[in-house]
């Protein structure tokens, strides 16, 4: 019998999680603020999936905004003017 892998998402040290607010910086784009509506990091790993072309941004935001944008771990920080935030 083979194993499974476990593909269950890992957790982000810090703040981030579905819920939080966080401000998100883009170099296409000026910082906006925001909140994650949904982690996507089993997702991922696109080795198994053969699509290493086109990576899936780990976070789903909600901006403040309107807008919905997917951003990596590296474009987000904890919104400093959320109250308990650090920064």
């Amino acid at each position: 019998m083979s194993e499974k892998k476990d593909h269950s998402p890992r957790p982000e040290p810090g703040p981030l999680g579905a819920g939080a607010r966080v401000l998100v910086r883009r170099p296409s784009e000026s910082a906006q603020t925001g909140r994650i509506v949904e982690d996507y990091a089993e997702l991922t790993d696109t080795e198994e999936r053969g699509h290493a072309w086109a990576p899936v941004h780990r976070w789903a935001v909600a901006l403040d905004d309107g807008r919905l944008v997917f951003a990596n771990t590296d474009d987000l920080t904890a919104d400093p003017s959320t109250p308990g935030s650090a920064g």
